[in-house]
């Protein structure tokens, strides 16, 4: 027996992904429609509100591929990372889910209310940049296994991974 086996449970209603309900965790990133490299499309991120704001500059990137076997839909701890934006997107067009919780200061070692988590499902067109400091717990999907395309600082599980246990085990409800 695990110790999950003897957690209460708190239910996770999976909300729609959506650029507002997002808000307060990170940002979505869209597809967007361009005309391929060297066309003449118009599109001028510098110039637009809607490119999301990476925080990178407190270590060295890392863009990597993440492959990642099916890990269930619960989980009973929580995660955040204090200096470095984390983007997150399946590839392969696979849906996926993350539990969210408000980021606090970054300075805080309070950790998140069971209440303030929440969940998303991500579609699989779909790339989230979650704030400096969101709690998350994901990613996890129904799939056998899933591939992630991951953005974050090199050394970010090493030197930025502040992981708290919850006292109950949060599960998606599907």
């Amino acid at each position: 027996m695990n110790n999950t086996d003897t957690l209460p449970h708190h239910l996770l209603e999976v909300r729609e992904l959506t650029a507002e309900a997002f808000a307060p965790y990170g940002e979505v990133i869209v597809p967007q429609r361009t005309g391929g490299q060297g066309a003449l499309a118009g599109h001028d991120p510098e110039a637009l509100d809607g490119e999301a704001k990476l925080v990178l500059t407190n270590g060295e990137p890392r863009l990597w591929i993440m492959h990642l076997p099916h890990v269930g839909l619960g989980f009973t701890r929580i995660a955040r990372h204090r200096r470095v934006t984390q983007c997150l997107g399946s590839l392969g067009g696979k849906d996926w889910l993350i539990g969210v919780a408000p980021p606090g200061e970054p300075s805080d070692d309070a950790r998140p209310r069971v209440e303030d988590i929440i969940a998303f499902r991500v579609p699989g067109d779909r790339v989230i940049k979650l704030h400096v400091a969101t709690w998350h717990a994901g990613p996890h999907f129904v799939h056998d296994e899933c591939l992630f395309v991951n953005l974050e600082n090199l050394d970010t599980n090493r030197r930025d991974f502040h992981a708290v246990p919850l006292p109950v085990e949060c599960r998606y409800r599907l």
